[in-house]
């Protein structure tokens, strides 16, 4: 269907996308030693997660015949030590629903859209993934 293609040369480095739509300044996070003058793997799968998200969520919505209107999604990537040398990833997504969507349809169409969302398909098994509904 799509394939979106990137180009780095490391967490200090620069990131760019093939059509050129995408070039951003990589660098390591101040919490990790780095300067933190540009942005790092962790925020760009946090946005590409939430918007992905968001987006899945919509087109579940329109199926439930639910109207979601403006609702978001923030999400948390945490880089962690995985205890043997290496480094993994965790993920808590924050959604924010309209306030007419009972807790019940909001619980009901947040597990759907985590079935749906390619990010969620893709890091299922892989990391921890918190459904947080706010």
């Amino acid at each position: 269907m799509y394939t979106a293609i990137g180009t780095a040369n490391g967490r200090e480095g620069r990131g760019v996308t093939s059509d050129g739509k995408l070039d951003v300044k990589l660098s390591l996070p101040a919490e990790l030693g780095g300067d933190g003058s540009g942005t790092n793997p962790e925020q760009l799968f946090a946005v590409g997660y939430a918007s992905c998200f968001t987006s899945a969520m919509q087109l579940v919505a329109k199926q439930q015949s639910l109207e979601i209107g403006d609702a978001s999604v923030t999400a948390e990537i945490e880089l962690n030590s995985n205890g043997k040398g290496g480094f993994g990833l965790a993920a808590t997504l924050r959604v924010e629903l309209p306030d007419h969507i009972t807790a019940e349809q909001g619980h009901a169409l947040v597990e759907a859209t985590h079935q749906v969302c390619p990010y969620s398909n893709a890091t299922r098994g892989n990391i921890p993934v918190e459904l947080v509904i706010e």
